[in-house]
């Protein structure tokens, strides 16, 4: 019992220091999961398969170049126009709480706020932040190319596995290998799909306010959707910031109607569509 629980401890140590590896590994392996429906696409259409793997690489990239080239500058601009407004924008807030006795200290600290110790702070933490950004960026490349080397080593790979797989195991390793691929294309499609009603979704509303650049940040939200935990403030927050030039009641409006969506999603539309996707209860997806 000892010996296992040392075996045990050592894995789980060894699991944690390689985190970054096997979340790459399993990044790669929902890529393969989800370009390889397209790869067989073409296949089928008289394509050979380095072609088509050429072919489907080629068209992520420059899909992702182009969504990152219409993206990131407008969110620049509104970032820089958010800055410029912060002043206003905190004098307006300091007003409304001066007019309550329970909230007249939060509007003189708010008239009192330092900024070089803000700007200080802040420097650390971009710092810090642009660190992890690169190394993001990086795992990401690396998923990419362990994706591509995948697609274009399979045979030789799922030789090696069916090498290490006893004789006797190869059918049920054969049925497990189709289930994986059912349930990681099945993840996709349901991702694909709650992102793109994200993207439709700030896009009308953002119209219909009357704010500007509605596209970039519709399609910003619908690629930030795709992130747990984090996804909500990336989608919300710089609707948000576009309607604050807008007055009160279009961010109002756009923070009750984006945070209402989320709800809906996270509640609704996650459970159905995932659980059509992975042939799954919907509540055991919710």
């Amino acid at each position: 019992t000892m010996i296992h629980l040392v075996l045990i401890i050592a894995a789980l140590w060894l699991f944690i220091l390689l985190l970054p590896v096997v979340l790459v590994l399993v990044a790669a392996l929902m890529l393969v999961g989800a370009l390889g429906p397209a790869v067989a696409w073409l296949e089928q259409h008289g394509v050979r398969r380095d072609l088509a793997i050429g072919i489907v690489f080629t068209a992520l990239f420059v899909a992702t170049t182009l969504l990152f080239a219409l993206t990131i500058p407008e969110l620049i601009d509104q970032t820089r126009n958010l800055i410029g407004m912060e002043p206003a924008l905190r004098e307006q807030l300091a007003v409304w709480l001066s007019q309550s006795p329970l909230t007249v200290s939060l509007a003189h600290a708010l008239r009192d706020v330092h900024y070089d110790e803000l700007i200080k702070s802040s420097a650390a933490t971009v710092l810090s932040f642009s660190t992890l950004f690169i190394e993001g960026v990086a795992y990401a490349v690396g998923a990419v190319f362990l994706a591509l080397y995948m697609m274009v080593d399979r045979d030789r790979l799922r030789g090696t596995l069916f090498a290490l797989v006893p004789r006797t195991q190869h059918i049920r390793l054969s049925r497990i290998m189709v289930n994986l691929e059912t349930i990681v294309g099945g993840y996709i499609r349901g991702q694909a799909i709650t992102c793109a009603l994200m993207a439709a979704f700030m896009f009308i509303l953002l119209t219909a306010c009357g704010i500007p650049n509605a596209l970039v940040l519709a399609v910003f939200g619908g690629l930030a959707d795709v992130l747990p935990y984090i996804g909500i403030f990336l989608t919300m927050g710089p609707a948000v910031a576009a309607a604050l030039p807008f007055g009160p009641l279009i961010v109002t409006v756009v923070f009750l109607l984006m945070l209402a969506y989320e709800e809906f999603e996270s509640r609704v539309l996650v459970p159905q569509v995932y659980g059509r996707a992975l042939r799954l209860p919907s509540s055991v997806v919710f």
